[in-house]
């Protein structure tokens, strides 16, 4: 790993010389936004309910938008501190959907203290999503390009693509960044009659946390971000070091198969496997047996993300074995990455991404020096697959949340926390925005592997319980010792669940 980052600095120094609408309402003035709550139609055991906010919060008095709402009361009025806001992250993760979830997902002790609060942000799901028309989304050219050519049909593209979505969702789709979330989450705040926000974000919802400490400091109880994004990077830096990050996990997932005999491919050569998957994939050769399905590069690459954000070690063995001619797995994970989409509109979370990072580049020779550095430092995995699927949709759409360096000036004290072996996001980038966030902020590392370090293991679970229902952060530096990941995926195998993520999954055929 040393030896990768240190390739990383190297590259960063090469790469530095690359050169209709919705019905408008009139906004309620802040303190009498309410929400009236009633059994959610979905799962009536959790309440529902609407947040009327600015589309422009520049423009307090001009068109809004509704945000959905749900919430789990406390299991212990008595006992009750307020309102726990969480966010699953994405972008696109639905608020409302991980509260449905709740009980499964936190321990009673927090959900006895506790009223558990979810929300589906500005563009997302049941909150007036952003959405296109599938005629032509369909369109959509190969992620991955291989030329100048291609670069230009993803630049003309995507100049049609915007203008399309842009008419579908209206004004909305030019304000769904983060900064725009976490003055959404304000509102929601005070909607809910809490003096202070009390918020527990996973992933991208770490995004939405790290803007509310920058704006609203004095109104932070307790931040718990877990699994953190790194908001100061650049497209250099958010290429490479994912790059890095999916390659460190595949390594752990190699070093498990070769010291575990219950892993499929166990005795074998499982890197020399894989790049010949690889190679059959570049060549068009490599079916998906339960579809028959050509399978790409990209789609065999997303098959290591997400075998190893559980990680579920042992279906993407199976997978992988399964793949070179072995038998099914016992699950059977879908076709990974985007794909054509039925109906008349496809739903593009993806410009949240855009407008919060700069992933542009001007062309194709900018765009394959950052391939070729991330295959550098890949060598086995060659990218992530986020991020390659993601950057050409940003072409010709702004970042309005300028990349930059996290600022807190609050008193209350922050907990963020990550595993050291996370495909999604890396352990640097939780490092980097606890000290951008200053002496307030303490770093909790769990040292094992996989996305979402809470209710892995006892430790950092009683940790972030802890803070957020005494205020409590532990010493900086404190760090937790792990279970085995084979261990985590029989659990989750066993409660009938996959344990593999699926916002990144498609069916295909």
């Amino acid at each position: 790993m040393r030896k990768r980052f240190t390739l990383l600095a190297a590259a960063l120094v090469a790469v530095a010389t690359l050169s209709p609408a919705a019905p408008a309402n009139a906004a309620a003035p802040q303190a009498q936004r309410t929400i009236t709550w009633a059994p959610c139609e979905e799962e009536p055991s959790a309440e529902c309910g609407t947040l009327t906010v600015p589309i422009d919060w520049s423009k307090p008095d001009g068109p809004t938008v509704d945000i959905a709402v749900a919430r789990r009361k406390a299991t212990d009025p008595d006992a009750r501190i307020g309102s726990l806001v969480i966010n699953p992250g994405g972008p696109g993760g639905s608020g409302v959907e991980a509260v449905y979830g709740a009980p499964g997902s936190y321990t009673e002790d927090l959900q006895r203290r506790f009223d558990i609060v979810g929300f589906d942000p500005r563009g997302v799901g049941r909150s007036h999503p952003v959405i296109c028309s599938a005629s032509v989304y369909n369109q959509m050219p190969h992620t991955v390009m291989k030329s100048q050519a291609d670069f230009e049909a993803w630049d003309a593209f995507t100049k049609r693509l915007h203008q399309d979505c842009r008419e579908r969702t209206g004004p909305l789709y030019d304000h769904v960044d983060s900064v725009d979330v976490a003055r959404d989450m304000d509102a929601l705040r005070a909607a809910l009659g809490e003096e202070k926000l009390t918020y527990y974000g996973i992933s991208y919802g770490t995004l939405i946390g790290q803007m509310y400490a920058e704006l609203f400091p004095d109104r932070v109880r307790a931040l718990g971000l877990d699994s953190n994004m790194d908001h100061s990077l650049d497209v250099v830096g958010f290429m490479t070091t994912e790059a890095l990050a999916v390659e460190d996990a595949f390594d752990q997932f190699v070093g498990w198969c070769d010291q575990e005999p219950s892993c499929v491919l166990h005795g074998q050569d499982v890197r020399a496997i894989w790049k010949s998957l690889r190679e059959k994939a570049k060549r068009g050769e490599l079916v998906y047996p339960s579809t028959g399905t050509k399978m790409t590069e990209l789609q065999l690459i997303y098959n290591a993300a997400l075998g190893n954000e559980g990680p579920d070690w042992w279906t993407l063995s199976q997978t992988i074995n399964w793949l070179n001619g072995g038998p099914e797995p016992d699950w059977v994970p879908p076709l990974p990455g985007r794909g054509p989409v039925e109906g008349d509109v496809a739903e593009l979370p993806t410009t949240i991404l855009c407008q919060d990072y700069n992933l542009r580049v001007r062309n194709y020779a900018e765009y394959a020096a950052l391939m070729a550095i991330s295959g550098k430092l890949a060598p086995d995995t060659r990218y992530h697959p986020y991020p390659v699927d993601d950057l050409p949709i940003c072409m010709n759409y702004p970042t309005t949340n300028k990349p930059h360096k996290l600022r807190y000036t609050g008193d209350a004290p922050l907990l963020l926390g990550n595993s050291l072996h996370d495909p999604a996001t890396p352990w640097i980038w939780s490092a980097n925005a606890a000290r951008q966030l200053g002496p307030k902020a303490v770093l909790l590392t769990y040292e094992g592997w996989g996305h979402r370090i809470y209710g892995k293991d006892k430790c950092q679970t009683d940790i972030f319980d802890e803070y957020l229902i005494s205020l409590k952060v532990p010493p900086h530096g404190t760090r937790c010792a792990v279970g085995t990941p084979e261990e985590e995926s029989l659990l989750k195998r066993k409660a009938g669940t996959p344990a593999w993520p699926t916002d990144r999954l498609s069916w295909a055929g």
